[in-house]
């Protein structure tokens, strides 16, 4: 009967401390995607999309998870709203028929407890292409002004403008363009 007990207590306390799978939403006033390109070789521009939203299901004990990010390309936000028209334009983002950006994964990568990269499809008016996104910091914890538990990451990727039909002005403009994404999302 000991036996039984102890079993029973053992098979209690491992069962109590699997982890499930959390969700996290997004916090679109900490979550600005940006991405860089060389201008005529003169300087890099940096830009950023001022909405995005999505969610990230995390489940750390099994290293797995999904995530999902929406970025509305009329936020692109240039500090320029003459140039900010330009980049929505049917040779750019082409807002008017394309108002988002995705990103869905199929896959989370882990190099230990932390989450290294996520390999997903990025879809650009209306072309999507694999991309992996390295993880170049990966947080959890609690959030210490919401008192909820948060995730914050930066993921980077690099991609060619002109696969994704918008490759206006390659090669004087860089078609190859770097995409950071800063996210920060909080627990359901």
């Amino acid at each position: 009967m000991k036996k039984l007990f102890a079993f029973l207590v053992a098979a209690g306390v491992s069962l109590g401390a699997a982890a499930a799978p959390e969700t996290f939403v997004i916090d679109g006033s900490h979550t600005f995607p940006r991405f860089e390109y060389s201008h005529f070789g003169y300087s890099n521009q940096v830009s950023r999309f001022d909405k995005t939203s999505g969610k990230i299901v995390l489940d750390r004990a099994a290293k797995s998870g999904s995530v999902d990010v929406v970025i509305d390309t009329t936020s692109v936000n240039t500090g320029f709203p003459v140039f900010n028209s330009h980049l929505q334009a049917e040779d750019f983002f082409d807002t008017k028929k394309y108002p988002t950006i995705t990103f869905k994964s199929n896959k989370l990568n882990f190099d230990g407890d932390k989450l290294a990269s996520v390999d997903g499809n990025l879809t650009i008016k209306g072309v999507t292409k694999p991309v992996r996104l390295d993880v170049t910091s990966f947080q959890c914890m609690t959030h210490p002004m919401l008192k909820k538990d948060a995730c914050g990451a930066n993921a980077v990727t690099k991609i060619k403008r002109s696969e994704f039909n918008a490759g206006k002005y390659a090669p004087y403009v860089g078609d190859e363009v770097t995409l950071t994404i800063p996210v920060e999302a909080v627990k359901e």
